[in-house]
């Protein structure tokens, strides 16, 4: 295993990061009836059409939009009534919500001319994994918006080795993100110092008025990344499957489509400050969220729990083979068990995982053939090779 802060800086960081809507993808929408909401094939279609309106309609621009994260907070923010601008480059998902208008611009460049002149109640800002983003953001937009949320993660924590951890425990400091920036080092492999930074401009520039949510693993039908979709699909096709460790490691993650709604939900009540945000509300050990997998299928199929020695013997690794799960180790221990009781009490809730299985797995069934490739998870040949090896061990 790498030292506590490569760990943070480095595995962490890769598996976090794409899911966290870090791509500069966005778009934005204006007033519309119900009808022109639900546009066939939309991702969110349907998902929020219970959801009652808002007695006070905001208006929310989102710096972020057509990504994983970013359509399921449009589609429940258009189904409470509020009223959204969303900014982007229009090059993702330019079509994704054709009743919205679009406000062309490049956080990368700086480029933030079309918001000009414009002011709204809120910004949602899920679009930006690099501390110079929100730098530049938070100061043109401080005195156009009332409210600012940044989304972060629960990489901003440098230490791991706490079970339980809330949000006041050790981020990465400003003088190691500048160290960090001096180095070098790419974006991804600082992507903790990144987001502990970018926390800082947001409350230096709204004060009170800023609001930060450190997601864990944002999981659910979307997720292009394919970390915790695997094994809803490997587990659909059967057979002896290959699990890490003894099952009771924990694991954190959160659907997507609660994850929006508690982003919404806080800039509606005029929140302030930090809030962990993963799940779910019990702590779940990775037994727990297989076989809770497999009851979402009807495929035969069977685990085996393959201890962590043997698989890093075979140099399997972790959060990407082996998604939702890391090595269990005294400095990471408390990876994937942090204190969320806070964004609990202010309103976070979590589906069944079945529903999430479930509907994760439908996504994954309606992809074209061609688009249903799995980006983590070990490939058949190599689970066969180190599940044949683990047999031949143990007689």
């Amino acid at each position: 295993m790498r030292t506590r802060r490569e760990f943070v800086a480095g595995t962490t960081v890769a598996g976090l990061g794409v899911g966290l809507g870090g791509l500069p993808l966005t778009g934005c929408a204006v007033e519309g009836d119900e009808e022109s909401r639900r546009t066939e094939g939309r991702q969110g279609e349907g998902d929020f059409q219970e959801v009652t309106r808002s007695a006070k309609p905001l208006r929310i621009l989102i710096l972020g939009g057509t990504g994983f994260l970013g359509p399921w907070q449009v589609e429940y923010a258009l189904a409470r009534g509020h009223v959204l601008t969303l900014f982007n480059r229009g090059r993702t998902g330019p079509d994704l919500f054709p009743e919205v208008e679009t406000l062309l611009g490049d956080r990368a460049e700086s480029d933030y001319a079309s918001l000009a002149g414009r002011s709204w109640d809120a910004v949602i800002d899920n679009s930006a994994n690099v501390a110079p983003w929100v730098m530049d953001s938070v100061q043109v937009l401080k005195d156009a918006a009332e409210r600012y949320l940044f989304v972060s993660s629960i990489s901003a924590h440098s230490d791991n080795s706490t079970i339980g951890q809330n949000e006041y425990g050790p981020v990465f400091t400003e003088e190691e993100y500048e160290e960090a920036m001096a180095s070098g080092v790419s974006a991804g492999a600082a992507f903790g110092p990144h987001k502990a930074q970018a926390e800082r401009e947001t409350f230096r520039a709204f004060g009170e008025r800023g609001i930060v949510v450190r997601p864990g693993l944002i999981v659910g039908p979307g997720d292009r990344s394919d970390r915790f979709t695997y094994w809803p699909v490997r587990i659909d096709r059967g057979g002896e499957v290959l699990a890490p460790g003894d099952g009771s490691d924990f694991a954190q993650i959160v659907d997507v489509r609660d994850m929006a709604a508690f982003m919404v939900h806080l800039v509606e009540q005029e929140a302030s400050g930090t809030y962990n945000a993963t799940g779910p509300e019990a702590p779940l050990t990775m037994a727990g969220m297989l076989y809770g997998i497999r009851a979402v299928t009807s495929t035969p199929v069977t685990f085996t729990w393959v201890d962590a020695d043997f698989l890093r013997e075979h140099r399997v690794g972790a959060w990407m083979e082996m998604p939702v799960w890391v090595y269990p180790d005294p400095e990471n221990r408390g990876f994937s068990a942090y204190d969320c009781s806070k964004a609990m009490a202010a309103g976070l809730t979590f589906r069944p995982l079945a529903d999430t299985a479930r509907d994760t797995l439908n996504w994954w069934k309606a992809k074209p053939e061609a688009e249903q490739t799995l980006r983590t998870g070990l490939a058949p040949e190599r689970e066969r090779t180190i599940l044949e090896a683990w047999h031949a061990r143990n007689g």
